[in-house]
C-alpha cells in the first residue's frame, strides 16, 4: 500500500459531529479495506486560532480526551469549560497522548512545537503507536524532517494540511490532504473524519504539503478573478448578489465566489484565513516551484498583490480583502496620470 491513496468511506458510520467514534471504522485503500479501532483517543491539540478552536471542539464533541496548548491561554477558556485540560507546553500536552495535532502559523512554529526543547516529541511515548499530525500549511521538506525525527524515536508522523477556512473548520467539512507512511495515516484516519469530509492520502511524508501548495496556487488565481469580476460588475452597475447567483452556479462557480464573494459585497474583510498566512503559503509555493524548475507567473502576480495588501495594513484581514487592492488599482487608473 506504500505510496497509494486512501479515502474515507463514510457510509454507515455514526458519531457525534459526523466522525467515527462509536462504531468500527473502515478505511478504503487502493488495494483493499483496513479495519480501524475508533475508541476515544487522548489527543494533544496545539494551536487554537481561527480554525484550531473549532477543530478542537469537534474532537471534544466526539468523545476524545483533549489536552490543549496555545500561546494565548485565554483562547482555550471555552474548551477548558467543556472538559479539555490545559498544558503549559507542547511536551506536557503530548505526554501520554495517543497523538499530537498541531495547526499553527508558520514553519518555524511547527518546528518549535514538535522538534523544540519542549516540543511534542519530548512528550510522546516511543511505544504504543503515538503519531504527530501537523495540519499547518508548511514546507514539504519540514514534514519530511519531522517524519525522520519522529521515526528515530519510534513515533509516527503525518502531514495533513487543510482547506476550507473558518467555515469548513466550524462545520467539520474541511478538505484534508494527507502525507505519510500508510500505517501512520491509517491510524489517524478515524480522528481526521471528525474534522473533514474529503480526506485523501496523497503519498509519503511531505505529499500532503505539496498538495496544499496546489490548493493555494488555485486559490490565489481564483481570488484575483473573483475580485476583478466583482469590480467589473460594480462598474457596470450590476447587482452583485444576482451576479454571484448566476455565475456561482455555472462554469465559473467556486468556493471563493460563493463563500467569499458575498463577504466582499458587504465589505466584510474579516479573516477566515489571514492574509499574512496566505503570503507565507504563496512564498513556500514559489520556493518549491523554483526548486522544481517551474515558472508560475500567475502565482508571482498574486504574491505581489497580496504583498501590496499587507503593506496597506491588511495582514490580519481575510484573503478576500484583496478587493481593496483591485479597487485601488482601478481608481488610480480612472483618475489618470497626475
Amino acid at each position: 500500500m506504500a505510496g497509494g491513496r486512501s479515502k474515507i468511506r463514510r457510509g454507515g458510520w455514526q458519531a457525534a459531529g459526523g466522525c467515527a467514534v462509536a462504531r468500527s471504522a473502515r478505511v478504503q485503500y487502493m488495494g483493499g479495506m483496513a479495519d480501524e479501532p475508533d475508541q476515544p483517543r487522548v489527543i494533544a491539540f496545539i494551536g487554537l486560532g481561527v480554525m484550531g478552536s473549532s477543530m478542537a471542539g469537534h474532537l471534544l464533541s466526539a468523545g476524545h480526551s483533549l489536552r490543549v496548548h496555545s500561546r494565548t491561554k485565554t483562547r482555550a477558556a471555552g474548551l477548558i469549560a467543556r472538559g479539555a485540560a490545559w498544558a503549559d507546553s507542547p511536551a506536557d500536552a503530548a505526554r501520554g497522548a495517543d497523538m499530537a495535532i498541531s495547526i499553527v502559523g508558520y514553519p518555524d512554529d511547527v518546528r518549535t512545537v514538535h522538534l523544540g526543547e519542549r516540543g511534542t516529541l519530548e512528550g510522546l511515548a516511543s511505544e504504543g503507536g503515538s503519531v504527530i499530525v501537523d495540519m499547518t500549511t508548511s514546507q514539504p521538506s519540514l514534514a519530511r524532517e519531522i517524519h525522520e525525527a519522529a521515526a528515530a524515536r519510534g513515533v509516527g508522523a503525518v502531514d495533513a494540511p487543510v482547506s476550507g477556512g473558518d467555515v469548513g473548520a466550524r462545520n467539520a467539512t474541511l478538505s484534508i490532504m494527507v502525507g505519510g507512511a500508510p500505517d501512520a495515516v491509517e491510524s489517524v484516519m478515524p480522528v481526521l473524519t471528525c474534522l473533514g469530509r474529503n480526506i485523501e492520502h496523497q503519498g509519503g511524508p511531505g505529499a500532503g504539503q505539496h498538495t496544499k501548495m496546489v490548493n493555494q496556487i488555485l486559490i490565489a488565481g481564483t481570488m484575483m478573478g473573483v475580485c476583478e469580476g466583482l469590480a467589473y460588475a460594480r462598474a457596470a452597475g450590476l447587482d452583485g448578489g444576482k451576479v454571484i447567483a448566476s455565475v456561482g452556479a455555472g462554469a465559473a462557480g467556486s468556493w471563493s465566489i460563493n463563500t467569499l464573494g458575498p463577504r466582499i459585497l458587504k465589505g466584510d474583510f474579516g479573516p477566515g484565513f489571514y492574509v499574512e498566512h496566505f503570503i507565507k503559503d504563496l512564498g513556500i509555493a514559489l520556493e518549491e516551484a523554483e526548486r522544481m524548475g517551474l515558472r508560475l507567473p500567475g502565482l508571482e502576480l498574486a504574491k505581489k498583490l497580496y504583498d501590496e495588501l499587507a503593506a496597506m495594513g491588511g495582514s490580519r484581514e481575510g484573503t478576500q480583502a484583496l478587493m481593496r487592492v483591485v479597487e485601488g488599482i482601478s481608481q488610480s487608473t480612472r483618475a489618470g496620470p497626475p
